[in-house]
């Protein structure tokens, strides 16, 4: 995707980000020392001696500076022996990452969708997308972001993977607040990740990222790093928020969308979703534990229904902005719409009331809303925070629809 105007991209398009400069220098060339016809003091001796010293710091310099000073542009010298370099399987985290990688590999997957896409003013043109997905069940269920599979709206999507076979893939269920998605393919006894437990994460541990980085041909790339940071928010075309972030310096570039970030014992505890492009070593993946419920539920069942509140609401900001009016609070839902006999009817919930938390979250806007309702479940009761005629009001609200 294009970058937006916070300086993220959301990393499932196969374009490099940016492209090697090599440099080259000459090598200078000798030239003869002319000496002077006049004005030499010294005998001859001492001018051999001077001749010598130079000629020896010379050889010193060229040996030990002309590789560092002109790379390749130098024949290697056939006094000097390139040595391999070993790494031990005793070397610490080494081992470690190999391990993790080995154990994870065969789970990964990539992910090619072809999208139709309007283009000004009235004609279609097709375009193709590049991510990363990692199986999640041995009877082909797959999850991977909402954008690798243009949120559900790819007309052709295909499966690729370690052994090369490369299958049609069926969209599930997928979600562009959440940018996660859950693909299956008609396929059996597949390679299955283990999910891990994003909750216990702590700044510093080991990061295993694994994707299709910059394109098919550099699929399934290893990097390593650590979590770098827990509940960082994000927000991607300008306008989606998406929060609780797992920040990772493990290298993260456009491609490896949808593939798993690991821990040191090879679980899946994020899926890789986004990276900054003002900086190196700032990406970000979606913790595992926001997807286990609706994995569960769509494996069970085939889809996944969430709570129903029966609202249509806009942002502070946006009513703000759109009215040119001035509202007693700074950030919240303007409640335009209440459906009537809905759990939101029953509330007590009024047009004109600016809902500003459920339970314990604030709210912003009507994604966040609808992310929050993720953790409810039919017959679940929550208390909702609300602003009406400039006073904070208390409603209980109880979940009796799904949908």
């Amino acid at each position: 995707m294009d970058e937006n105007n916070n300086g993220f991209i959301l990393i499932n398009e196969d374009k490099p980000e940016a492209e090697e400069e090599v440099l080259q220098q000459e090598q200078p060339q000798n030239e003869k020392p002319k000496r002077k016809k006049k004005g030499f003091r010294g005998s001859a001796f001492s001018y051999i001696a001077l001749a010598l010293i130079c000629s020896l710091l010379g050889g010193f310099a060229s040996l030990f500076l002309g590789p560092r000073l002109f790379g390749d542009s130098l024949q290697a010298s056939t006094q000097y022996n390139a040595q391999p370099i070993t790494i031990k399987p005793n070397d610490g985290d080494i081992s470690t990452i190999s391990a993790v990688a080995k154990k994870a590999m065969g789970s990964v997957v990539g992910i090619t969708t072809v999208e139709t896409q309007m283009v000004w003013p009235f004609s279609a043109q097709d375009v193709n997308g590049l991510g990363s997905g990692v199986i999640i069940r041995s009877d082909g269920f797959i999850l991977t972001n909402s954008h690798v599979i243009a949120d559900g709206n790819a007309k052709e999507l295909k499966v690729l993977f370690e052994n090369g076979e490369q299958v049609d893939g069926t969209v599930l269920w997928s979600d562009a607040a959440l940018d996660l998605a859950i693909v299956k393919v008609n396929k059996t006894n597949l390679p299955v990740a283990e999910l891990g437990d994003s909750d216990s994460l702590e700044v510093g541990e080991l990061a295993v990222a694994i994707g299709n980085p910059l394109g098919l041909e550099f699929q399934r790339t290893v990097t390593s790093g650590i979590i770098s940071g827990l509940n960082r928010s994000v927000t991607v075309d300008g306008r989606v928020v998406i929060e609780n972030l797992i920040q990772t310096d493990a290298s993260i570039n456009p491609g490896n969308s949808g593939g798993p970030l690991l821990n040191g014992k090879g679980q899946v505890i994020g899926i890789n979703t986004a990276k900054i492009t003002s900086g190196e070593g700032l990406g970000f993946a979606i913790p595992i534990n926001a997807v286990k419920v609706i994995v569960d539920q769509i494996i069970e069942t085939g889809s996944y229904k969430t709570v129903f509140m029966g609202i249509t609401g806009v942002s502070v900001e946006e009513y703000q902005s759109r009215l040119g009016v001035k509202l007693s609070a700074d950030k919240g839902i303007v409640i335009l719409e209440v459906q009537n006999e809905s759990p939101a009817y029953k509330a007590g919930i009024l047009s004109g009331d600016i809902l500003t938390k459920i339970d314990n979250i604030e709210l912003s806007d009507m994604s966040q809303l609808k992310k929050a309702l993720y953790d409810y479940k039919q017959g679940d009761k929550a208390t909702l925070t609300i602003i009406r005629n400039m006073k904070e009001t208390k409603l209980e609200i109880e979940f009796t629809e799904v949908k």
